[in-house]
């Protein structure tokens, strides 16, 4: 298993990664900070999201997770010291008691309505702010990096 377990996503400032399950995303502007980050590690994302990929993401072993699979199982057998958790909301619910990280770019906008970050239910977790990473300076747009309290 590996030793960070890293969520990584933009949001808007209301707490959605997409407007609907079947969106592709095009409003995200920390694609190249996501690519400099998760290249070389393991990605793990729900069968929707995979979907929604516009293509394959080079350069990363993509582990599509079905609602039936096991996160523990899935987990331990990643062989790498890190990897990535990038959705969806119930992806990153199902993964969230193995989180060591958080990676959330804040994007200035507000659907009202979508698909969340996390599904409900999703365990309390406890935050400690680790670093800010700019992202886009001219739009106020920053990566926020916690780590979770084990």
């Amino acid at each position: 298993m590996p030793n960070e377990i890293i969520l990584i996503a933009a949001v808007t400032v209301d707490g959605f990664i997409a407007r609907h399950k079947k969106e592709k995303i095009q409003w995200s502007q920390d694609l190249f900070l996501f690519k400099r980050q998760t290249m070389g590690y393991p990605i793990i994302m729900g069968s929707n999201t995979h979907e929604t990929l516009a293509m394959e993401l080079k350069g990363r072993d993509m582990i599509v997770v079905h609602r039936d699979d096991d996160p523990k199982t899935i987990l331990g057998r990643i062989n790498k010291s890190r990897c990535f958790v990038i959705g969806g909301g119930r992806t990153n619910s199902r993964f969230s008691s193995f989180l060591t990280h958080l990676y959330i770019t804040p994007h200035p906008l507000v659907f009202g309505k979508g698909v969340p970050l996390f599904a409900s239910g999703t365990p309390e977790l406890k935050l400690y702010f680790q670093k800010l990473v700019p992202v886009s300076l001219e739009n106020g747009i920053y990566q926020f990096q916690y780590t979770v309290d084990p």
